[in-house]
């Protein structure tokens, strides 16, 4: 049976999410005072809400338009420098697309897109891939510029400090994992989990990566260590909707 994953690693996204995001994107964003608008964003209020195929598009969409509200002032002083915005072509109703998708070309290192099963292409999602990438020399370079300024290795280091913090204590708590009975038993994902090497512990302070727990108060709830994420999310316990990330 073949599975198919909304996200291929470090290769992009589909254009469903890129759309979703940035309609989400458009609800959040930071609103500078009018003396400081620089980048328009357009009008709120016409932004329909976004659909999502599945709980994987959802969760990847509200991922990648949170990381770019979290790098917004970045994103933006990066087109400004870059002299990618404004752009006539480009109306203020897409300035949401245009920054949730430099996020994700910067997070790839500036390579082009691959997708490698179909979905019907967005008009709007593929206007903006092009010009982006048509202007990524300008781009990296205006990012290494921002990167010299602060004196930052990477673009995590630009973020203020209590953001930082607020990451670091984040990426320690485990993962939550909650068991669809309606598709597997306990037993099941037990019996998968043990085949895949992981070893099932008393209590998160026992964790040592391929380890797991059950919750102290929910039957159906596993704990995993937080650093196996990405491997977690691309397995087929996920991919079938067996396991769902709380």
């Amino acid at each position: 049976e073949k599975r198919t994953m909304t996200l291929i690693e470090k290769n992009g996204y589909h254009d469903s999410v890129y759309i979703n995001a940035a309609k989400i994107f458009q609800g959040i964003h930071t609103e500078k005072r009018k003396d400081r608008i620089l980048v328009r964003y357009g009008d709120d209020a016409v932004s329909p809400l976004p659909t999502f195929k599945d709980e994987y598009s959802q969760r990847v969409s509200y991922e990648l338009a949170f990381n770019a509200l979290k790098y917004q002032d970045l994103l933006e002083e990066i087109l400004l420098d870059s002299c990618v915005y404004p752009c006539q072509s480009i109306p203020d109703d897409l300035t949401s697309l245009l920054v949730v998708m430099l996020y994700d070309l910067q997070d790839r290192k500036f390579q082009a897109r691959e997708i490698f099963d179909e979905e019907e292409p967005v008009a709007e999602v593929q206007k903006i891939e092009r010009y982006l990438y048509s202007f990524r020399t300008k781009l990296a370079a205006a990012l290494a510029k921002c990167r010299i300024k602060h004196g930052a290795l990477s673009i995590e280091y630009i973020l203020p400090e209590s953001i930082r913090q607020q990451q670091e204590r984040a990426s320690a708590l485990p993962l939550c994992v909650w068991i669809n009975t309606f598709k597997i038993s306990l037993q099941d994902v037990f019996r998968d989990l043990k085949k895949k090497g992981f070893t099932r512990v008393e209590t998160v302070s026992d964790f040592d990566h391929y380890t797991y727990c059950m919750d102290q108060h929910c039957h159906d709830v596993l704990l995993f260590p937080s650093s196996l994420k990405e491997e977690l999310l691309h397995s087929d316990l996920f991919a079938d909707c067996k396991l769902l990330l709380q």
